[in-house]
């Protein structure tokens, strides 16, 4: 994809015919989101950065379409509803994406698919921007890319954990956690919640910090391996997709921290050399973390690996996982996990 092109394209069919009320920054639990009380400000024109290229918008979007519940939730925590045309997400992520501090978000947007976002249900919705990602939503064997959403004059924003890194389809640009926080800022300064998204920053920040300083050390450290899914060969995580931020500051040591990517596949002959002490389980899709475990303890080649003989498996649900504002407070509870493994050593 030329990004330059699309973000072009961008400014000029879809940003500028955008309308020009901005969001106020302050959010409160009191059933009003963010953008409820607008007014006009001298905060526009914005210039953002995404994914290494800049784009500026003359006024916020109005009509955004989100693709997943990572990238739903970041909306939602910025208290951005109310700029939101609707999200498209799976029905157990849906289930199971209740019970945060945004979940005002659920009740307050509309739920317009089950699926991910097509081209029909974009138009037919009449979004002016679609905030997905490479692989969250955006894929060129589906002639979805933004690109092609600037044809119709369709705005988009990258979710910055998809973000290419220039060898060939190969996702990430910078750390998972550092991910999260640019798109906050970003985000925020594009709808005129800058206060807000700060806030969100240092809480988060903080919240980090405060497991990483109780975090297991030197050789105490627990080997750590993501299992997403796979029986012949399973899916993980490189250094840029969340697990590795997630498992290195909870306290362990992410056993494919080496991998220059953000999802990817390896060989089980990999797993079984590198003898990870914790197995990460990644709870989505419609194999069970049950299920999943079961395949773990039974499959041949793992029977020898430390984190199967002492039985140290951790689950986490998907939007945990990816990038999203749940991210930190599984920062939390992996690293209360791995302070137990490490004491019990």
């Amino acid at each position: 994809m030329n990004a330059r092109v699309r973000l072009s394209a961008v400014a000029t069919a879809a940003v500028l015919a955008l309308g020009a009320t901005a969001c106020g920054a302050e959010v409160e639990n009191t059933g009003e989101s963010a953008a409820t009380d607008a007014a006009d400000t001298d905060h526009y024109p914005v210039t953002i950065t995404n994914c290494g290229e800049e784009v500026t918008f003359e006024s916020a979007p109005e009509r955004v379409l989100t693709n997943d519940v990572g990238i739903t939730e970041i909306m939602f925590a910025l208290g951005l509803w109310d700029r939101m045309v609707g999200y498209a997400m799976f029905a157990d992520d849906r289930a199971s994406s209740t019970d945060v501090e945004w979940a005002e978000g659920y009740e307050r947007t509309e739920w317009l698919s089950e699926d991910r976002i097509s081209m029909e249900l974009i138009l037919d919705s009449e979004a002016d921007l679609v905030f997905a990602g490479w692989n969250y939503g955006f894929a060129e064997d589906r002639g979805l890319t933004p690109d092609t959403l600037a044809s119709h004059g369709v705005g988009s924003y990258l979710l910055t954990e998809s973000c290419r890194s220039g060898e060939g389809s190969a996702r990430g640009v910078m750390p998972p956690l550092e991910a999260l926080y640019t798109d906050l800022e970003q985000l925020g300064a594009l709808f005129d919640v800058e206060e807000r998204a700060e806030e969100l920053i240092e809480r988060f920040r903080s919240e980090v910090a405060a497991t990483e300083e109780a975090a297991p050390t030197g050789e105490d450290r627990p080997r750590v391996f993501l299992y997403d899914d796979g029986r012949d060969k399973p899916l993980t995580s490189g250094a840029y997709a969340g697990p590795h931020d997630i498992i290195t500051r909870a306290g362990g040591d992410h056993v494919m921290a080496d991998l220059e990517d953000s999802w990817v596949t390896v060989g089980w002959e990999t797993v079984v050399e590198r003898d990870p002490e914790v197995i990460v389980i990644n709870n989505y899709g419609g194999t069970t973390a049950e299920e999943k475990e079961a395949f773990l303890k039974s499959h041949p080649p793992l029977a020898g690996v430390s984190a199967i003989v002492e039985d140290r498996i951790f689950v986490l649900d998907y939007v945990d996982l990816v990038e999203s504002p749940r991210n930190p407070a599984a920062v939390t509870a992996l690293g209360e996990y791995l302070r137990e493994v490490a004491q019990r050593g």
